[in-house]
């Protein structure tokens, strides 16, 4: 039996951040970063909450290292809120997801609602039971995963993502169609999911450029804002696969952003999955079909699978192109030598890493070497 179900309510369209006027939790505890305090972006949340308590935890930086983590559990098990609010980008959303988990289990606090406000339009974790957490002194990135880690709300609103610089916007939109086409292709995937992952990817080819060229052009941001979304509802369902496997362990070694990780590593991993042969191939994979299935829909569809699939990765390329983003990890001011010193132990954290176990193609290490090379 398969399962497939959605316990966030979702927020959108026109003036979502409404909804904050109905809450009836007293005690407001807010997860934000300094940068939304200080842009005044936070105030468009406690505007909304007044007559109530409210404390603002800033302290949240990029891959949020579990120290982080330990200052905000201690802060909340001091003001015991009835409700908290992630404010900001993944790292936001991450780390009050694992703050508000180790808070329930140590400060026996009653039951917390989560309410999720994306500033990015990246990662979906306003809709996922995914967190990921750094330690930074193993330079490893470790997702956390539990049902629990679920928003009760998620709510998007297109004009909190309009200041994103262009780079940003690159590297989360990236993240997007990797999020999109690794739930597509999951050992997990299946009909519903496909559904939410298609419509991501058709969304990202057609609005991402679009978002990146101009921060004027409010239905490509917001269609983006969606599409995040979108694929973070496949991908909780389905989990994801060695392209974030292999992210994983690159960002928290050499510091790669998230998502330019990821755009580095998927024409890889889609020609990897698609385990193309020669050009005599009558069977292919169940991942090579459906790759060409998205061509045939995105308009770049080839004469079979073969030339579907390769269509699918030029077009992700010329994509990557247009938003300047690196080619190989060359581009990322990393030493060579140091990024091949890091490949053995880099491959043994992809394999042991909990989004590989559904790839649809079986990993090896000498799978994920040879990965690494093509990637540099």
């Amino acid at each position: 039996m398969t399962e497939f179900g959605l316990k966030t309510t979702v927020h959108f369209g026109q003036a979502p951040l409404s909804y904050l006027d109905t809450l009836k939790a007293q005690k407001i505890f807010i997860v934000t970063d300094p940068f939304m305090v200080e842009s005044k972006m936070a105030d468009r949340i406690t505007e909304r909450l007044s007559g109530k308590e409210v404390s603002i935890f800033s302290n949240v930086v990029p891959d949020p290292p579990m120290e982080l983590v330990v200052q905000g559990v201690n802060e909340v098990i001091a003001f015991r809120p009835d409700l908290l609010i992630a404010l900001g980008g993944g790292s936001a959303i991450d780390e009050a997801k694992a703050i508000m988990q180790f808070s329930r289990k140590i400060g026996e606090l009653p039951d917390m609602d989560f309410i999720a406000v994306p500033t990015t339009s990246g990662t979906g974790s306003e809709v996922t039971s995914f967190a990921v957490i750094t330690d930074r002194e193993k330079g490893r990135k470790y997702p956390l995963v539990a049902p629990e880690l679920l928003p009760d709300v998620a709510i998007l609103d297109s004009d909190l993502v309009k200041s994103v610089p262009p780079g940003v916007v690159a590297d989360t939109g990236i993240d997007v169609l990797t999020h999109a086409l690794e739930a597509y292709v999951s050992l997990k995937a299946n009909f519903f999911t496909d559904a939410f992952a298609e419509k991501a990817v058709l969304t990202v080819f057609q609005y991402l450029l679009r978002s990146f060229e101009s921060s004027e052009d409010t239905e490509a941001r917001a269609q983006m804002h969606y599409a995040s979304c979108m694929a973070g509802m496949a991908f909780d369902q389905t989990s994801l696969g060695v392209n974030h496997g292999i992210a994983h362990n690159i960002g928290g070694r050499f510091k790669v952003p998230h998502g330019r990780a990821n755009g580095i590593l998927l024409p890889h991993i889609v020609e990897y999955n698609a385990d193309l042969k020669d050009y005599q191939q009558k069977e292919y994979s169940l991942a090579a079909r459906k790759y060409a299935r998205l061509a045939e829909l995105l308009g770049i569809g080839g004469v079979n699978v073969r030339t579907g699939v390769r269509n699918l990765i030029s077009h992700i390329r010329k994509l990557e192109k247009a938003l300047k983003m690196p080619q190989g990890f060359h581009d990322c001011k990393i030493a060579q030598a140091e990024y091949q010193k890091e490949e053995e132990t880099i491959a043994q954290g992809a394999l042991a890493d909990g989004c590989t176990a559904t790839n649809p193609r079986q990993v090896t290490r000498a799978d994920v070497i040879k990965i690494l090379r093509q990637a540099w």
